[in-house]
């Protein structure tokens, strides 16, 4: 299939697939995603298939064999398609995965509300909405436990009224951000994590880091451990506080930022020598990692109360491998890097 010449404008003017000129493997040519012209669903697709493409390049340059296997998927009719592009058991990523997710469907309300905090009057007495969602998601879990794991989502997100799914949304948000999981703390990777995400929300709202540096602690925090996943970074959802160019731009900077905040990172700490403790301690950690996955997290749950719901994709998250042990005490003796970042994970900090 060629790519696209031009996108139609506006929504009536699509084919009966609107997703049909969307599903080359690579990002139509030429598409100033600031043309308010196109609407603006088909611009954060474009946007995404750029950002999924770029990341996993970059991150195969640090693999010497090691690549991204793509599963490309359509759904049913008009329903939107996605790619799931996994890398396992390389030298560097145990794994990674990148996933773009592009849905025109219905879903309960329910199942809304699993994904967004704030409900709406309107949708009272409706048992399902007419809704479309083109997100980004992506967890690194490095071999090195010296590397940190990131993760990071950003989707837009509309609902349309149940009277009119053709006609304008009824209600549109943007969610996302990016947090960081090291086993090991670097107090300059953290401080040079958190700057570079400082620095794009900045651009926009001098509000927004404090903002939503707070809201990711408080999100990622698993409570009946009485700690954080990890050292935080952003997180926003239901964000709808300006116009929806405004959050785009916003949204694009920050998913935009992912590379120049973690590749040098991991480059670096991939390096390392380690023990076998120390990966021992890794493994720990990311026990906690699907603690938090499979019983907290907003997106897993939205994920899995879908239609049909692509679980190997959902479920991409969870680490390769993992260890659960009984009342451990590595982590709990003073004086050592582990409990270091316990600490850390027990009482957030302020890195910039």
């Amino acid at each position: 299939m060629t790519s696209p010449q031009r996108i139609p404008p506006r929504d009536e003017e699509l084919p009966a697939d609107p997703f049909s000129e969307l599903r080359p493997s690579q990002p139509s040519p030429g598409v100033d995603l600031d043309d308010e012209s196109i609407p603006l669903r088909l611009r954060m697709v474009h946007h995404i298939k750029s950002l999924q493409s770029t990341i996993c390049t970059a991150l195969e340059s640090l693999e010497p064999e090691a690549r991204f296997q793509s599963s490309y998927y359509l759904r049913d009719a008009s329903k939107g398609f996605g790619d799931s592009r996994v890398l396992q058991g390389g030298e560097t990523f145990e794994k990674a995965g990148c996933n773009i997710s592009v849905i025109k469907s219905t879903l309960s309300v329910a199942a809304v509300r699993q994904m967004r905090a704030e409900r709406f009057d309107w949708w009272d007495g409706v048992s399902e909405l007419p809704y479309f969602v083109a997100g980004c998601s992506l967890v690194v879990h490095p071999s090195n436990p010296h590397a940190p794991t990131i993760h990071f989502n950003y989707r837009y997100f509309e609902i349309q009224d149940p009277k009119d799914p053709n006609g304008p949304p009824k209600a549109w948000w943007f969610g996302g951000g990016t947090d960081l999981t090291p086993s090991y703390l670097y107090d300059e990777d953290a401080t040079h994590f958190h700057q570079s995400f400082k620095t794009s929300c900045d651009k926009h709202d001098q509000s927004y880091y404090p903002r939503f540096k707070k809201w990711c602690d408080d999100y990622f925090t698993i409570p009946h451990r009485g700690e954080s996943r990890g050292i935080g970074g952003i997180f926003f959802d239901d964000l709808a506080d300006r116009s929806p160019e405004d959050l785009f731009r916003f949204v694009r900077d920050c998913s935009n930022t992912f590379l120049p905040a973690y590749y040098p990172i991991v480059e670096k700490r991939s390096k390392m020598a380690f023990t076998e403790e120390e990966k021992r301690w890794q493994q720990l950690r990311r026990g906690r990692y699907v603690e938090f996955n499979l019983v907290y997290d907003r997106g897993t749950k939205f994920g899995l109360a879908m239609k049909e719901p692509r679980t190997e994709s959902i479920l991409m998250s969870l680490p390769l491998t993992t260890r659960f042990e009984y009342q451990p005490e590595i982590g709990t003796i003073e004086g050592t890097r582990e409990k270091r970042i316990m600490d850390v994970l027990r009482k957030p900090i302020e890195w910039v």
